[in-house]
Parts: structure tokens; C-alpha cells; sequence
């Protein structure tokens, strides 16, 4: 790859992955839009390591004494608001990582990378999330959550699988439908993102475990995870910021031109 394509790839992917316009649907267009050839799955594995490593670094200070409240409640049996929030994000990743395996096994997920479903997913989950901010109390943080409303983000999560959907987008949309503040609703997406990368990454490693043939460049996965990274941790740090004065609009508008875009681009290919 050229490092024009490296560049470009890592940017969408820091940027992407925590706004809520979808990075695999970005992944997927990117090449149809440039005639690239496909950056394969050695590279996407390395793009998610710098998005991964740029959320431990946004949430530092507060990953430690979430760790030790949890492992405190696994010890006095009793939940405090920062026990229960680190056994929501666990209870929260299951329905995404039961569904994602099914689709992996069955291979299912191959007819989903399609421009068509990207195209219908972005219109459909932009109106969602529009609706959900405009109707939206936000009135609760992430402290707050009961478990019924920890299981319904959960599951909106598993939607994300479709490309165009937004994992960010549809956990953030879940969240201001049950009444979260914008930056509660954003903070509790992030950290549910912690355990869907790593294992989403544990599974594409473990595909290229069994692909002894794949070749990659050392360098060119190190220049795209450093990108990736920094990328992805400013976009947190300036999205959480401005939340509360933007709102989702300017993302729904967004996400309204792309699959609109699509739609008109598509009978053209």
C-alpha cells in the first residue's frame, strides 16, 4: 500500500469507529469509491489496535478504579454504581458477541458487506438516531443505568453487525431512547467498544493463525495502528466535548447524504 492509502484508511478508521456514521461502512466504500485494492484483514486488525489503544488511553484514569470496584464486588458480592457499571459493559457486550459468532461460522457476515445495505442501514439508523435525540429526556448518566436498560443497549449493539449501522451510532441512539444524557449515552458506547475490539481482534487474529500464507509489512501496520490511534483519540476527546452543544443533528445530516449519495451512485457501478 502507498502511505496516501495507509493514511486515509487509519484516519476513517480513528474517526469512524467512535462517531456515529459507521466505519465498516466507510472500510467497504473506500475501495469502491478509489479502485484500491482491498487493505486486507492483517491491516483492519491493525487499524483496530489503534482504536483500541486510543479508548485505554481516553478512559486511563478511570479504568483502574472501575477494575478494582469490580473485582471488590466479586468479593463483598455487593455492587456500588461503578461495580454495576463495569458488569453492565460485560453483560452488555454478550448479544454482539453471540451474534457476531453465529455470522462468522455460517458465513452470513460476507453478504452483508454489500453497498446496498450500507446504503439502506445509514438512511434507517440516521432517522433512528435523530428521533432518539429530538425525543430523548437526557436526564440519566451511565451510573444511573438499571439493568433492563443495560440489556436493551446490549442488543441494539448486535444491529451494528449490519455495515451502514454504527456500533457507536445504535448503542448511542438505544441509550437517548431510555433517557441518558448525550454524553452519558457516548461514554457508555466507548467503553462497551473495549471488549468488542478485543474480541473482535482475538477472532480476526485467530483467522490469520489458520492463513499462514498471508504476508504483511511491519511497517506499514505500525504507521497505521500510531494513525489509527491518534485519530481515534482526538475524535473522542472533541466529540464528547461538543456533544452537548451540537448534538446529533449534524451526524444525522451526515448519514442522510451518504446513503443518499449511494442510492444515486449505485445504479452507476
Amino acid at each position: 500500500m502507498d502511505i496516501w492509502q495507509i493514511i486515509t484508511l487509519a484516519v476513517l478508521q480513528g474517526l469512524t469507529e467512535f462517531l456515529p456514521v459507521s466505519s465498516s461502512a466507510h472500510l467497504i466504500l473506500v475501495p469502491h469509491l478509489t479502485g484500491w485494492d482491498d487493505q486486507g484483514i492483517v491491516f483492519d486488525v491493525a487499524l483496530h489496535v489503534g482504536t483500541l489503544i486510543a479508548v485505554l488511553l481516553y478512559f486511563r484514569q478511570d479504568l483502574k478504579p472501575l477494575t478494582l470496584a469490580w473485582l471488590n464486588s466479586l468479593k463483598s458480592r455487593q455492587l456500588t454504581p461503578e461495580s454495576r457499571l463495569v458488569w453492565g459493559v460485560m453483560i452488555g457486550v454478550l448479544p454482539a458477541s453471540v451474534l457476531g459468532l453465529l455470522l462468522s461460522v455460517t458465513g452470513s457476515d460476507s453478504y452483508l458487506r454489500s453497498p446496498f445495505v450500507v446504503a439502506g442501514a445509514s438512511l434507517f439508523f440516521a432517522l433512528l438516531l435523530g428521533w432518539a435525540d429530538y425525543t430523548g429526556k437526557h436526564q440519566y448518566h451511565e451510573y444511573q443505568m438499571t439493568w433492563k436498560m443495560i440489556i436493551i443497549i446490549g442488543i441494539a449493539q448486535a444491529l451494528a453487525l449490519i455495515p451502514g449501522t454504527s456500533r457507536s451510532g445504535v448503542t448511542i441512539t438505544a441509550g437517548l431512547f431510555l433517557g441518558l444524557q448525550r454524553q452519558a449515552a457516548a461514554r457508555f458506547s466507548f467503553l462497551l467498544s473495549i471488549p468488542v475490539m478485543i474480541l473482535a481482534g482475538t477472532h480476526e487474529m485467530g483467522q490469520m493463525l489458520i492463513a499462514p500464507s498471508l504476508t504483511f509489512n511491519w511497517t506499514e501496520l505500525l504507521f497505521g495502528i500510531t494513525v489509527s490511534a491518534l485519530t481515534g483519540y482526538l475524535c473522542i476527546r472533541v466529540f464528547i466535548g461538543l456533544l452537548d452543544r451540537i448534538g446529533m443533528l449534524p451526524f444525522v445530516v451526515y448519514r442522510i447524504l451518504l446513503g443518499s449519495f449511494l442510492i444515486l451512485w449505485l445504479p452507476t457501478v
